[in-house]
């Protein structure tokens, strides 16, 4: 493909993309292929000769686009929001582009300068301690990780090594072996599933700690586990605090659980995937006290900052303590030495190779500006309180927990099974999708605002779904119950508690 071909492919596929977007309210969210379709529709064989580009972006709209889930559609209320937005889309195309491998500053000076800046940039802008910061007088400073999981798994080990090493230095008689066999890790039950991975991939025991009714984890229960611990000779390492629980969207309090670990010597790791972007608010801000006392903090811009995924945020207080776990040096990767502070990515990280996704977050900065991505995470967490709102209104439903950031959980007054029939319903005609969760034993939907495309009337138009969906159910459990002989006291009590 030459230089001619290219511009009009890459024209075509961006057309194609603002199309989508522009007609995205006229598909359903769910795709309504069957398992193996695509192995189906797609030759057994690579093609041997060149294609057109228009027979690819043909095949792309037909078939490709057949299989989707819409993440971005204004009716998508499931998980949390997956950013996009043209000015992150047009910064992965220059990133392509310049197809630069930055893990070190020689391979691609601005790589690493420009991640530099725009980690000093957002941090800045959320609040975050100046320690944390590359600008500041110490060894603090940001990386950019593929993702939450990523950073998590980085912290741990680092938290690891430097336990390891702080051990060896009081004794050095005590065998390495049986130091990390002691180590233990700790976290929310609240917390994602890749906290509790992250406790398997580094090999430590991930405890996973009773939160409190409100879904927080607590100073006293952190502080239990520890002493309860160290009295049967384990060694606690590494804490994962949450900012915004995947399920209730939570915040555990960092003030009772930072001194806590700092005084026993414990890494503190902030989980602030989704919820730490509305930290560049500084109404929400409160929420994050005693963050001076983590180790790590780590938010995605890739879910509510409008950057595409892959980019998530990570700011340590000591770079030098991933330096010391993940240096390995060669001698092709010997780069000059400068007097300035600039970091060596590649030992911050897990893998060597770095892609230039600070151009992606740069893009992203300077098309909104600070107000214009504040403005997109007030919005946002209007419309959920209006969807709140409108849940509240109709007495067979109950909005539980409080409302947090873009979340709202509720569910059927009724009992959980109807609860469960309504959100299989709703998923089964694939108009809007929501997921499920737990809170306080009961079973909860989720109702995220996730695309920045959804406006006040797709609130609507989804409470109406939601609302169509419950009167079907409701008015045939009414038939069935007029139809039903009557029943002695203890079986009515029973097909009670069993429709709990």
């Amino acid at each position: 493909m030459d230089s001619q071909q290219f511009r009009e492919f890459g024209k075509a596929a961006i057309d194609t993309v603002a199309d989508y977007m522009d007609s995205i309210r006229n598909r359903n969210v769910l795709s309504s292929v069957e398992p193996g379709f695509l192995l189906k529709a797609l030759p057994e064989d690579a093609p041997e000769q060149p294609e057109d580009w228009k027979d690819v972006l043909k095949d792309f709209n037909e078939t490709i686009l057949s299989g989707v889930t819409h993440w971005h559609s204004p009716r998508f209320h499931a998980f949390y929001p997956t950013g996009s937005s043209y000015a992150s889309i047009v910064g992965n195309i220059l990133c392509e582009g310049l197809g630069v491998m930055g893990f070190s500053w020689m391979s691609s000076p601005v790589c690493t300068e420009l991640e530099v800046v725009t980690l000093n940039w957002l941090g800045k802008l959320l609040g975050l301690p100046e320690e944390f910061l590359n600008c500041s007088s110490g060894s603090g400073g940001g990386v950019i990780q593929g993702s939450a999981s990523e950073a998590t798994l980085v912290g741990l080990l680092a938290a690891k090594e430097k336990t390891v090493r702080r051990l060896l230095k009081v004794n050095p008689s005590m065998d390495e072996g049986e130091i990390k066999s002691r180590l233990v890790a700790y976290t929310s039950d609240q917390c994602n599933s890749s906290v509790e991975k992250a406790g398997l991939l580094g090999s430590m025991q991930m405890k996973l700690l009773k939160a409190d009714a409100d879904g927080r984890l607590r100073g006293e229960t952190l502080k239990k586990a520890f002493d309860e611990d160290r009295a049967q000779g384990l060694i606690p390492c590494y804490v994962v605090a949450n900012l915004g629980t995947t399920g209730t969207c939570a915040f555990d309090p960092l003030y009772e659980l930072g001194p806590i670990c700092n005084e026993q010597n414990v890494w503190l790791h902030v989980d602030a995937a989704y919820a730490g972007t509305a930290f560049i608010c500084p109404e929400y801000r409160h929420l994050m006290k005693g963050v001076e006392f983590a180790d790590s903090f780590d938010l995605n811009p890739h879910k509510w900052m409008l950057v595409n995924f892959d980019l998530s945020a990570m700011w340590v207080k000591d770079a030098y303590d991933l330096i010391n776990t993940f240096d390995v040096q060669r001698i092709y990767l010997a780069d000059i030495k400068t007097d300035t502070k600039i970091p060596d990515y590649r030992h911050w990280q897990i893998p060597l190779g770095r892609r230039f996704r600070s151009l992606k977050l740069w893009t992203v900065m300077r098309i909104y500006g600070a107000e214009g991505l504040r403005e997109h995470i007030r919005v946002q967490i209007s419309l959920a309180q209006h969807f709140a709102k409108l849940v509240r209104s109709d007495d067979r439903f109950l909005v539980e927990p409080e409302p947090s950031m873009g979340l709202v959980c509720f569910r059927l007054k009724e009992g959980d099974n109807v609860t469960k029939r309504l959100l299989k319903n709703l998923t089964e005609k694939k108009e809007i999708y929501m997921v499920a969760a737990t809170y306080r034993g009961r079973y909860i939907i989720r109702f995220v605002i996730c695309s920045r495309l959804t406006n006040i009337d797709d609130v609507n138009y989804s409470w109406n779904k939601i609302k169509e969906e419950a009167n079907l159910i409701c008015s045939q459990n009414i038939h069935v119950k007029a139809n039903t002989p009557a029943l002695n006291h203890i079986e009515s009590v029973n097909i009670y508690e069993k429709s709990k």
